[in-house]
């Protein structure tokens, strides 16, 4: 699987998580140089509080276009270290 923005290959992994329709990568499956941190938090009632990453691809930014858990609860540990997806990344099998 391959997630893709601004026609860039951001992050590909064969071993990716599938939770509520979203893949999950594992976080040595990114291309590091293009993820920035954010200050943006929001919670899961059964996953925990998410982090968020803003992709940076050749000048362009996608704001919060990357969240993770760095503490899941429980009921989300198979997700703990890897990151998701949405607001316009493209995932390509």
């Amino acid at each position: 699987m391959k997630a893709v923005w601004n026609n860039t290959i951001i992050a590909e992994s064969t071993d990716t998580v599938v939770v509520e329709g979203n893949h999950y990568f594992p976080k040595d499956a990114i291309v590091c140089e293009f993820f920035r941190p954010s200050a943006t938090t929001s919670v899961c009632p059964w996953k925990g509080t998410a982090s968020y990453y803003t992709l940076d691809v050749d000048g362009k930014e996608n704001a919060d276009a990357a969240w993770y858990y760095p503490e899941t609860k429980s009921a989300a540990d198979e997700i703990k270290g890897h990151i998701a997806f949405w607001k316009g990344v493209q995932l390509v099998d």
